[in-house]
């Protein structure tokens, strides 16, 4: 059995091996400076394996942008289920910091790319961000019906939070000090809770 089930394991290595690298690179390079000879040498594969995988070089940086965004909105939907406190957020804002080198390429990648690629822009809208919004605010509309957050706008909520979600994800690399130190981040995550959650007027 394990013998008939080794070639698909092994074409889904290659893909998997494919996107890894071009994510790699198009963070790096950039997608216009990546070739596909760049992607098929990264991958170690021949460069006409790419095309059996994926029909152009477009639709390997469609793929490693939505399957990115693909896993964060899962990690996110677990999060969200588990968020009912200031500390709860604030564990969810550090854990997007410590996880800042999983996504960090990807992160890049597509918000480097989006300005260029309208099609891409437009994808990433509807089917990711968009759908990324819709779970926060039915979160956020669910805490208000509960008595756990004040009645507002609970998409605009979801939108403030999403956005403060993502700084902090970047805040590794932007906010805080290359060596930043793990009290460091704590701290960081906390005063992103709370703001989130209080606001800064006295």
């Amino acid at each position: 059995m394990s013998a008939l089930r080794h070639p698909l394991a092994s074409e889904n290595d290659t893909r998997t091996r494919i996107l890894q690298s071009a994510q790699r690179l198009f963070a790096r390079r950039g997608y216009d400076g990546t070739t596909t000879h760049d992607l098929a040498t990264a991958a170690g594969v021949a460069e006409g394996t790419l095309f059996r995988h994926f029909e152009n070089k477009k639709a390997i940086l469609v793929e490693v942008v939505t399957q990115g965004w693909v896993e964060i909105l899962t990690d996110l939907l677990t999060e969200l289920s588990e968020m009912g406190s200031s500390k709860a957020i604030a564990q969810v804002m550090r854990r997007r910091m410590l996880n800042l080198h999983k996504n960090g390429d990807m992160l890049r990648v597509c918000f480097m790319e989006a300005q260029f690629h309208p099609d891409l822009k437009e994808r990433m809208q509807s089917e990711i961000i968009g759908k990324m919004t819709d779970v926060a605010e039915a979160f956020f509309q669910d805490a208000m019906d509960k008595g756990v957050y004040r009645p507002m706008n609970p998409r605009t909520v979801a939108q403030v939070f999403l956005g403060m979600f993502t700084v902090a994800g970047f805040s590794r690399d932007t906010l805080l000090p290359e060596q930043a130190s793990p009290d460091a981040m704590k701290e960081m995550a906390e005063g992103i809770a709370d703001i989130f959650l209080n606001g800064v007027l006295a």
